[in-house]
């Protein structure tokens, strides 16, 4: 057959280890048979960050300001250990936060259903869309350990020489201190990322923190939120029939726990990281949550939402069989395929992507499926536990079915 055309390349950010190696599996069965696949590629990888002083991740962000549309691979974030590794010359920043950082973009998370692998939480029918602001917060914290009795002050000294300040606490004993900040600028970009996804997306919008005990910090997101809404998306809102409104963290889980999902949950840096994973694993297995990076002015970065896979990647090193869950890792290709599809207008193209997830789905409802999932499956659904590669090649078979 003819492969399906591209107008405007997709920028490519090559990752780490097993998903990796995914990676071009599922380029070389799924994507390029079918695609005449462009791509402006970035290899992400560590040797090549430390290669590069990290300019590569620089370099692919910018890439995806100019063409509006990237699809990103894992990626390791290095600690100690990597450090020693990969004989780095430094702990390398996570890509992830800098491209976040370069696009001053919102990760919305969601999970892939299907139909044979029922949430914990039994009501849920339909996704719950995370939407993590990432930025500030606990990740870009000052701490200090104290050992003795004594005054802590946050002191605020602004251009003009003007001093702000408050006692925190007076320590009586040894102890902690944590600061905090953000940025009214990154706020209102996270707002308008939320809102903007939600007319994209035709859905609720559900924003929470804890304003009554957080009387500054927690309220300026509130109130951000709200006057944005009123200015800018309401109308909108109302005309597409969704809905936008404010409640408190303890309201909001009560409310997400006894609803039946099929709304996007936007949560502040630390409290999105927990509630994304609670999400996660409530429909099933990380390997089946989604991500895409936001930007306010509309550019979109697809990937997994799980890490490298690490352990599956040494068993391969030695030779042996690994079961990895691809799954996500193709919605980020499909995603980003679709996107790009929207934007030039290439129908084709789309319904490729359409066809790349239903494909997907259909080989799990046939029981075919990697290891992370079997245990997870309803009881008397016959299942048959796959390598990757088998797998992915099972997926292969069901697209070129629904092309033909």
């Amino acid at each position: 057959m003819e492969k399906i055309k591209m107008s405007t390349p997709l920028v490519e950010m090559d990752g780490d280890e097993m998903t990796r190696i995914l990676w071009k599996i599922i380029k070389d069965e799924l994507i390029i048979p079918f695609v005449d696949l462009k791509t402006e590629y970035y290899d992400l990888g560590l040797v090549e960050r430390e290669k590069t002083k990290d300019q590569v991740t620089i370099d692919s962000a910018n890439a995806t300001k100019k063409y509006g549309v990237a699809v990103k691979c894992a990626t390791i974030t290095p600690n100690k250990q990597r450090v020693e590794e990969y004989n780095l010359s430094t702990m390398w920043k996570s890509p992830n936060g800098t491209i976040r950082s370069i696009l001053d973009g919102t990760v919305f998370r969601a999970p892939i259903i299907i139909d044979t692998i029922k949430p914990v939480v039994k009501n849920w029918k339909k996704p719950i869309t995370i939407a993590r602001h990432a930025y500030g917060d606990v990740y870009k914290d000052t701490e200090i350990r104290v050992e003795k009795p004594g005054k802590a002050e946050l002191i605020y000294t602004d251009v003009d020489g003007n001093v702000t300040k408050n006692t925190i606490y007076d320590f009586e004993c040894a102890g902690v201190l944590q600061g905090l900040y953000n940025k009214d600028s990154s706020i209102e970009s996270f707002a308008h990322s939320c809102f903007k996804f939600a007319i994209d997306t035709k859905q609720d919008l559900w924003f929470s923190t804890k304003d009554t005990i957080s009387k500054k910090y927690d309220q300026t997101f509130k109130l951000k939120f709200q006057e944005i809404y009123e200015k800018c998306y309401k109308e909108e809102f109302e005309k597409l029939g969704i809905t936008y409104f404010y409640t408190l963290i303890d309201d909001a889980v009560a409310r997400v726990i006894r609803s039946e999902g099929g709304y996007i949950w936007a949560l502040k840096n630390y409290d999105g990281d927990v509630m994304s994973d609670m999400v996660s694993t409530a429909f099933g297995s990380l390997a089946m949550m989604t991500s895409v990076l936001v930007s306010p002015d509309g550019k979109y970065e697809f990937e997994a939402a799980h890490g490298t896979v690490t352990r599956h990647y040494y068993k391969y090193l030695k030779g042996e069989e690994t079961s990895t869950n691809p799954i996500a890792t193709i919605f980020a290709w499909s995603g980003a395929l679709k996107k790009r599809a929207e934007f030039d207008k290439l129908d084709d193209l789309y319904n490729f992507g359409v066809k790349l997830e239903e494909a997907s789905i259909k080989t799990l409802l046939d029981g075919y499926m990697t290891k992370d999932l079997v245990n997870l499956v309803s009881e008397g659904v016959k299942v048959k536990s796959l390598n990757s590669k088998e797998f992915i090649l099972k997926i292969r078979e069901n697209l070129e079915k629904s092309l033909a």
